[in-house]
Order: structure tokens, then C-alpha cells, then sequence
């Protein structure tokens, strides 16, 4: 695909399935983002279940997986997102991305990322007002927290929490062993 460059929100909202597909929008260029894995959509879908049953419990908001946001003029799709309840009404189901960022993204390594770009990214995620972002890689059995209070690099002994979601704690290694 030749490179397509300038582009705005507006412009990628626009833009047929096909070619927004598998795409974010970063510094006004469309850039393919690698297809996903077996392992990492186990996990997505895993952290999804698990954070949506304590979401609706609580009627603390909602968790989205795969949903594309503007951060600042850049279409990111978290893999795992969770949305307060404040920020519900922002949503416009009728829009390929939303005009707001989420309070938590969770980003899984795909086997094409780099987790330098994937922490590039989570840094981007909390410069534009998302409070909390976690990086899991699979392969290192790792996952890597960044919040207003932290920078940290979690091994597989360690729990995967949040404080936005009450009653959300499990250990890295047992979600990793889930795959």
C-alpha cells in the first residue's frame, strides 16, 4: 500500500473498512498494527471477561476491547479498555473513534510489536489524560505499569491490580498459565 500521510481523525473516520482495517492513525499517517495471535487474543478476551465481571458488579463503567480513540490526534485502539461511568455519555456508538481516551488501556506485545513502541505508546496514553496503562508480554512473562504514581516492570510473581477497579487482583503468572 503506498503511504497514505496527513490524514486527520476526520479523515481516518472516513475511510472504508477495509483500509482502516488493522491501521492507527499516528502523527497523520496510517500505520499497520499486526494481526494478533492466538495467545494474545486468548488474554485479550481473557483480562476482558475478568475486568467486565468487576465493572458490572460495581456499575463502574464499561471494558472494550479493540475500540480506537483519538489521543491527541492519533487513532490508538487499546487491546483492553475500561471506561468510567463520568465518561460513558462521550461515547458515540455511531463514530470508528471515540473523542475521548479511556481511564485504564491494556496493551498485549503482538509477535511484529516492539515493547519499546509499545511503551512509546502507553506514555502517549497517559500524556493525553488516560489515568492508567498496563503492557503484558507473553513471551517475557512480564507486564509493565504506568500510572501518575509508578513506572514499573512486573515478573509473573506479582499481581496484575488497579485501583479504579475494587476487587481486581491476579497474579501475572495466572493469567499468563490461562493461555
Amino acid at each position: 500500500m503506498a503511504s497514505v500521510t496527513g490524514l486527520t481523525i476526520d479523515d481516518f473516520e472516513k475511510l472504508p473498512e477495509a483500509l482502516a482495517l488493522n491501521h492507527e492513525l499516528i502523527d497523520g499517517e496510517l500505520v499497520e498494527v499486526s494481526g494478533n495471535t492466538l495467545g494474545h487474543n486468548r488474554l485479550r478476551d481473557q483480562l476482558t471477561r475478568l475486568l467486565s465481571t468487576l465493572v458490572e458488579q460495581g456499575k463502574l463503567g464499561e471494558v472494550i476491547s479493540e475500540q480506537e480513540f483519538d489521543f491527541q490526534g492519533n487513532a490508538h485502539g487499546p487491546d483492553v479498555c475500561f471506561i468510567s461511568a463520568a465518561k460513558l455519555p462521550l461515547l458515540n456508538p455511531r463514530l470508528r473513534v471515540q473523542r475521548c481516551v479511556p481511564d485504564l488501556a491494556i496493551e498485549i506485545v503482538s509477535q511484529n510489536d516492539r515493547f519499546e513502541a509499545l511503551i512509546k505508546k502507553a506514555v502517549r496514553y497517559r500524556r493525553c489524560g488516560t489515568e492508567e496503562v498496563w503492557v503484558f508480554s507473553i513471551e517475557n512473562r512480564v507486564a509493565f505499569l504506568l500510572n501518575e504514581n509508578q513506572r514499573v516492570l512486573l515478573d509473573e510473581n506479582q499481581q496484575f491490580r488497579s485501583d479504579m477497579i475494587p476487587g481486581l487482583s491476579i497474579r501475572i503468572g495466572d493469567l499468563l498459565d490461562r493461555l
